[in-house]
């Protein structure tokens, strides 16, 4: 495991691009601690939902994807910008939770919301860093000239792949899908990126059977044979990793983007665990109404998590002013990205279920 300060990462700067809306879809299902009561020790049950600090999820039923969250989030914003479908140039799909190993999700969703064949759709396999990737990856197809409008849908449906006995993921984690609208702006000042990452960090947070690698064969103290289908996340080194990179993440940001913590609207973090947001804005000096959070009301959603905030916390200044945002996603990977950006005002910011 590597224990040295990592590399900030990549500066680019991207002009030309807008966001013109964001939807977030959640289930419809509740699950509030209470239901946790029958699977876990009180007193240990307790000790981690203080640190976590969710107080309810959402959880798809067994039927639902990522995809289809993502979908139907998707029609709804289309229909609210009045956006024509053959009109989309691209759909990107940034998840973790694909419908399927193969084909890509974003095939899927290409042919359910009834956009061009023309246009362009693949995968990107990236988890709590994946909406700021997903930005600066649809805005530059916008700069080149590839595309004049991309559709970005990112979501996970992580309550599919944790371990229901494991206190560290099942408490944890809640499922969401979004559709965030972009589009050609000949008058959008340039949008800042700052992107990174750090494979030798794989291993704390993975789901080490499924895939083509075979994963190794683990015992419990028992002798039985260890199900490695499961999320494993070691909480620790996911906190050392936050607390080394993220910090200086934020520095770098505000000064390629020539602004300071002070002239920023709001700072929008992955909700990755209450105590860790709270402790990253104590450290970055934030004042804690500029950084809002939501994971007591849907737990940490993976790359859902920022704009589920964008919807959730930001939606009436969305719809009316222009903001100044900066936004960090950080996790599994290890991967991270920051992103200072303008946004608004929008025609649509909307929370929705399914």
């Amino acid at each position: 495991m590597s224990t040295q300060t990592p590399l900030i990462g990549k500066d680019i700067a991207v002009t030309g691009a807008r966001i013109a809306g964001v939807v977030s879809c959640v289930p419809k299902r509740i699950v509030t601690n209470d239901e946790f009561a029958a699977t876990f020790e009180p007193e240990a049950l307790a000790s981690a939902l203080k640190m976590i600090g969710v107080e309810t999820r959402r959880h798809t039923d067994a039927s639902t994807t990522t995809s289809d969250l993502c979908i139907t989030a998707g029609q709804h914003l289309l229909q609210k910008l009045v956006w024509d479908p053959a009109s989309i140039d691209a759909v990107i799909f940034v998840s973790q939770t694909p419908d399927h190993v193969l084909p890509a999700t974003a095939c899927v969703i290409q042919h359910a919301l009834k956009l061009s064949q023309a246009g362009i759709a693949f995968d990107v396999n990236l988890g709590c860093s994946g909406y700021v990737y997903a930005l600066w990856l649809g805005m530059t197809m916008i700069q080149s000239g590839a595309a004049k409008r991309v559709l970005l849908a990112v979501g996970d449906t992580v309550s599919k792949i944790v371990d229901p006995k494991d206190r560290a993921t099942a408490l944890l984690f809640g499922d969401a899908g979004t559709i965030t609208a972009l589009e050609a702006s000949s008058t959008e000042g340039p949008s800042h990126f700052v992107l990174g990452s750090d494979g030798a960090g794989a291993q704390s947070l993975i789901v080490p059977d499924g895939g083509f690698k075979p994963a190794p064969v683990k015992t419990d103290a028992a002798g039985q044979v260890v199900d490695q289908s499961h999320l494993y996340m070691d909480g620790g080194e996911i906190f050392n990793f936050t607390l080394r990179t993220i910090p200086a993440l934020v520095a770098r940001l505000m000064a390629i983007s020539n602004t300071s913590v002070e002239q920023q609207d709001y700072f929008l973090f992955h909700q990755a665990n209450l105590f860790m947001l709270n402790h990253l804005v104590k450290k970055v000096k934030i004042p804690k109404e500029r950084a809002p959070v939501n994971i007591q009301e849907y737990g940490n959603t993976s790359s859902a998590s920022i704009p589920l905030l964008m919807t959730s916390r930001l939606r009436e200044p969305l719809l009316t002013s222009t903001l100044k945002l900066s936004l960090f996603g950080f996790g599994v990977g290890y991967s991270w990205g920051g992103a200072a950006l303008s946004v608004g005002p929008l025609t649509c910011v909307e929370t929705i279920e399914q």
